[in-house]
């Protein structure tokens, strides 16, 4: 009897290979890579290779304004949250701002938009539940204090101007509402228009879920674009399906090609891909951008993939890039505003907070906590442990990655590196004056003795989803394995649910500042 070896998720060991593999059997490109050795999809010979961004990018929201491209997504409780990515050719982003400062929530599915000259962040929250919208007249801020519409029982606004010059918010479950003409209030109640159209009974999904509506007007056409089917649970739920009216008012009738994204088999390198977003291209081709999940890496998230769009010659359109596991041609046209991603290297010259690092579910006088001081970053401790501590957390998007940094705790102080999901899924390792802390599944784990004292330099290895720690007392010329070991794939929603991703970060926490100086990052 032959027996198929299988993965820690249950699928065949040859479907999460991390290359995809072309019909005669050899490997298609890897990724190349960026910053820190990150891998990025610009191939430079004319192609690319999904994910666009890698890591947490989950419910894409781009916006064309002239020869710029902008694009946000969901932070959910990492604060300053909403960073916004700038491009010109659609393949390579750098991000330039991060536009909500105020902790209103967990950040659930934003919408970008541009009207009469001003820009607007619609904005959803979960804790509390609402909606809310900021505004700038410049895409690099200052951006407003939020203004909540009181919208409590939808999410995922997708914001459209109908042909009468009227202006709504589309939302979940197919209802819209109107808004003011300067788009900071709403008027009246929200009203169904449109019943989605629904997939098989027979199909695994998580649920129906009509979610993340996106209008665009193009041809004489209404087309309104949504995800059904759940952003998590079974590999093949989530789904793309769009509508069309020739008015903002409608009828609406359902593509006969619905659903036109799907992951249809477990062993397809995306999973769950859905909450779509079309966009014209520099040359005036058409492109979509969405999520999925990396097969057999739900701990990176939901990460944005690019997928060109074709407009077919009925006035509906299809997505052509297939199951996005091998290299598409790139968009034509544009420029480059600077290489993809940025450093996660820090030596502390500058404080990246937004940009680069983000708070977990800041208090109100968080920022306050941090400085940067000779090359450190100094950092007061808060709470007892990382659950508590409101820890600094990177996006990090590869399969596997290395960080270590020199840290120094002041008497009564804790500290250390940690991969963390939320504040019940961590696990790390930290240290005071005279013990180690070892963190696993989201609980201390033991505290053996610290030989190094106050300072010493740590070192986190996350070798796809297998965990190791080293420590230095000599500022990284030799390095001790630490006795402890992790294996981390199921650090993620469909385990501990939250839609968020394994980040790695740092924590200060009992008494007094922690210093950390010279973080190094390095994909694998």
């Amino acid at each position: 009897m032959h027996l198929t070896r299988r993965n820690a998720f249950g699928l065949p060991l040859a479907a999460a290979v991390a290359s995809p593999v072309l019909a005669a059997g050899k490997p298609a490109p890897d990724w190349k890579r960026g910053f820190d050795n990150q891998r990025i999809a610009d191939l430079g010979d004319g192609r690319f290779l999904n994910p666009l961004m890698a890591g947490d990018h989950p419910d894409p929201t781009i916006l064309k304004d002239g020869a710029d491209y902008y694009m946000t997504f969901s932070t959910f409780d990492s604060y300053p949250g909403l960073v916004i990515w700038h491009s010109r050719d659609l393949l390579n982003w750098v991000p330039i701002t991060a536009a909500l400062t105020t902790n209103i929530g967990s950040v659930w599915a934003p919408e970008l938009t541009k009207h009469d000259g001003r820009y607007f962040l619609y904005v959803p929250t979960k804790n509390p539940t609402t909606n809310w919208v900021i505004w700038a007249d410049d895409i690099r801020g200052p951006w407003s204090e939020p203004i909540d519409l009181k919208l409590p029982a939808h999410i995922d606004p997708g914001h459209a101007v109908g042909e009468d010059g009227s202006r709504w918010l589309f939302l979940s479950g197919g209802d819209r509402v109107r808004l003011s003409d300067d788009g900071l209030r709403r008027i009246g109640e929200p009203e169904h228009v449109y019943d989605p159209w629904r997939y098989p009974n027979d199909w695994d999904v998580e649920g129906f879920s009509p979610e993340g509506p996106k209008v665009l007007r193009h041809g004489g056409w209404f087309y309104l674009i949504l995800a059904v089917g759940g952003t998590a649970g079974p590999p093949t739920g989530h789904m793309v399906i769009a509508a069309r009216s020739r008015s903002i008012h409608g009828p609406w009738e359902n593509c006969p090609r619905n659903p036109i994204v799907r992951t249809t088999d477990p062993s397809e390198k995306w999973w769950s891909r859905g909450h779509a977003t079309l966009v014209e291209g520099p040359a005036g081709d058409w492109w979509s951008v969405y999520h999925g999940y990396e097969n057999g890496y739900w701990t990176l998230g939901r990460q944005t993939l690019l997928d060109p769009v074709e407009w077919t010659a009925d006035g509906w359109f299809r997505m052509t890039g297939g199951d996005l596991s091998r290299p598409l041609r790139a968009p034509r046209g544009g420029s480059r505003v600077g290489p993809h991603g940025q450093p996660l290297s820090d030596d502390f010259t500058t404080l990246a907070i937004g940009s680069k690092w983000n708070f977990f579910k800041p208090a109100a006088d968080e920022r306050a906590r941090a400085r940067v001081e000779d090359g450190a970053l100094v950092l007061t401790a808060r709470g007892t442990a990382p659950s508590s501590s409101s820890p600094l957390l990177l996006i990090a998007g590869d399969q596997g990655y290395q960080v270590d940094c020199d840290i120094e705790v002041a008497p009564g102080g804790t500290a250390g590196l940690i991969l963390f999901y939320d504040e019940k899924l961590y696990c790390g390792l930290g240290f005071d004056e005279t013990r180690f802390v070892t963190h696993q599944y989201g609980i201390e784990r033991g505290r053996p003795a610290n030989p190094h004292g106050r300072r010493m330099r740590i070192r986190v290895t996350n070798n796809r989803h297998i965990v190791s720690f080293h420590t230095s007392g000599d500022g990284g010329r030799t390095w001790t394995r630490f006795d402890r070991g992790m294996e981390v794939s199921g650090y993620h929603h469909n385990v501990r649910g939250g839609f968020l991703m394994l980040r790695p970060g740092l924590y200060s926490a009992g008494k007094g500042e922690a210093r950390f100086r010279d973080f190094r990052f390095r994909a694998l």
